[in-house]
């Protein structure tokens, strides 16, 4: 804008009174200074903060965007995390636009059509597996919308990330209910959901991602790669394979938030062992009966899809105790590659024998 226009909208007479101070003349070289352009993924987010210093720590408890003026009469909000290494993670940025461009629709990405008549012994199995899993879907995606107000917006990468999580989550909620519904058989047995409540009534941002990001969203993580042997069309495989890429994002967020923590703040070793002490117990497995504690009728359905039936639960109850041993080696290797390799030796005792084995 030219020097006389701004002139003659803050002095003509005919005007009603402005005030255009944020309309400076010198503000026009800053930004044309600052235009960036797409690159080959689009205008990314690390494309726009790439000349952004990041700060450790805000005093704001406003609703200020980064990099914009303050105002002196700007509302407080109650922020719960004024550090930015609290709930900070170094791959946001990246997992961020992956995730919105990886959506996708349980209406029309997945083949309906191939679902046909099972018997009744797999399609009530199937049912039972899908309502368990709705359940828990529905905490995932609840459990980080409980965090979304307590994040300062001086960090808005994190809140956009849980977002695009709670948008997956709805997604795994929505296309298993409909599994359940969609060949006739509909949704069985709740769970007690035990479980699923510590992950609720987690206390702080730590201690949610290591539970649930990094332990109990691995566990399903493995599940889902190793589901096209409890699929018995292309619908079923094309669910475990959508879920599974979307988990993968969640497991990632939290491991390098895992990872971010212990070496930004080192003291809270012990409290982050805490924290998977609190899950690990009510979450294992009787190695003799393969059972965990939580859920034992969700993995009878797994033995009855895997073995192909009722009549061949033997063969079912050995894959079980495959996809144990291969949930707890993937567990203690995310833990690993997070900075806590000791944990192999703090398992809780249902664990550590699948480790062992």
């Amino acid at each position: 804008m030219d020097s006389d226009v701004l002139y003659r909208l803050t002095h003509e007479e005919d005007l009603p009174p402005l005030n255009l101070n944020w309309l400076k003349p010198e503000d026009r070289i800053k930004v044309e200074a600052t235009r960036l352009r797409p690159g080959r993924k689009g205008l990314t987010i690390e494309q726009v903060e790439a000349s952004t210093s990041l700060l450790d720590f805000s005093d704001d408890y406003s609703a200020r965007p980064r990099g914009a003026e303050r105002h002196p009469a700007a509302a407080r909000y109650g922020w719960y995390y004024p550090v930015r290494h609290e709930t900070w993670a170094d791959n946001v940025r990246l997992l961020y636009e992956e995730a919105v461009q990886r959506q996708w629709s349980s209406a029309t990405d997945i083949p309906w059509h191939t679902l046909k008549p099972l018997p009744d012994d797999i399609e009530k199995a199937w049912c039972q597996f899908a309502t368990f899993l709705t359940e828990v879907e529905f905490i995932a995606g609840d459990a980080p919308g409980q965090w979304l107000e307590r994040i300062n917006p001086e960090w808005y990468e994190v809140k956009l990330f849980l977002l695009t999580q709670i948008m997956d989550e709805a997604r795994h909620l929505d296309v298993f209910r409909k599994r359940a519904l969609a060949n006739g058989g509909g949704l069985l047995q709740e769970s007690t959901g035990a479980g699923l409540r510590i992950i609720l009534e987690c206390q702080d941002f730590s201690e949610f991602s290591a539970i649930m990001h990094v332990f109990a969203e691995a566990l399903v993580q493995t599940l889902f790669r190793s589901g096209e042997a409890l699929a018995y069309n292309e619908a079923e495989k094309t669910i475990f394979r959508l879920c599974a890429q979307d988990e993968s994002r969640h497991i990632a967020f939290g491991v390098m938030h895992l990872k971010h923590i212990l070496e930004t703040q080192p003291w809270r070793r012990e409290e982050i062992h805490y924290y998977l002490d609190k899950i690990e117990g009510p979450l294992s497995v009787d190695i003799q009966s393969g059972h965990s504690a939580a859920s034992p009728i969700f993995d009878e359905a797994i033995m009855v899809l895997a073995g192909g039936g009722r009549k061949n639960i033997d063969k079912g109850f050995d894959w079980l105790m495959q996809l144990r041993r291969r949930q707890v080696h993937e567990y203690i290797h995310r833990l690993e590659v997070a900075g806590l390799p000791e944990r192999r030796y703090r398992l809780s005792p249902g664990l550590r024998a699948f480790l062992d084995t």
